[in-house]
Formats: structure tokens, C-alpha cells, sequence
């Protein structure tokens, strides 16, 4: 639906910095808004590994015209819920962070 390409998750998985990066260009490109915000992570309980543990999370926030910011979480197996929403409102934050660069 966000237009990532296949390949990108192959080579970097869907939670990854890249994948974050595109799903919110893909926002903007299929919605048509000025700011496009996603998040992808692993809550848990289950699913985490030695290199992706319950917890890692990938914000991203790209705004029309400007580089796409990126933050990585590690936030630890603190429970879905918690990890949730965290993940919510640091991606919240780092939106408004984008729509406030270059405002009046």
C-alpha cells in the first residue's frame, strides 16, 4: 500500500531504519500530505531475536522537501501495551519536531 519496495525489505527486513524511512515517503506519496510518520517495530511478547529484540522500534518522519528523520528505540521487553505506546508518542513527537522545522 506504501509502495516499499519488496526488495528493500528483503535486504533490510520490516523493521529496519530503511523500511521506516519509506513507509513515511509512502504516506506522503499516497495520501498526498505535506508530513508522513510511520512506525515498525517488535512489541512482543514474542518475535524478537538476538539482533531485533522485543522492543526495537524504527520511527520514522519525512515532510515534503525536507530529509526523512529517523530514531531508533530500544526500549526493552516492558510489555506490548508499554512498548505501544511509547512508540505512539515519540513518533507524535518527532512529527511535530518535522512540522515545526521551517514554520512562521
Amino acid at each position: 500500500m506504501l509502495g516499499v519496495p519488496r526488495t528493500l525489505i528483503d535486504a533490510h527486513g520490516a523493521v529496519s531504519e530503511a523500511t521506516a524511512r519509506a513507509m513515511a515517503e509512502g504516506v506522503m506519496g499516497l495520501t498526498g500530505a505535506d508530513i508522513g510518520l510511520a512506525v515498525t517495530g517488535i512489541a512482543g511478547p514474542g518475535g524478537g531475536s538476538a539482533a531485533k529484540p522485543v522492543g526495537l522500534i524504527h520511527i520514522a518522519a519525512a515532510r515534503r522537501g525536507l530529509p526523512t528523520h529517523h530514531e531508533k528505540l530500544l526500549l526493552g521487553n516492558v510489555g506490548r501495551e508499554e512498548i505501544r505506546l511509547r512508540s505512539v508518542a515519540e513518533a507524535l513527537r518527532l512529527g511535530l519536531t518535522q512540522a515545526a522545522i521551517g514554520a512562521p
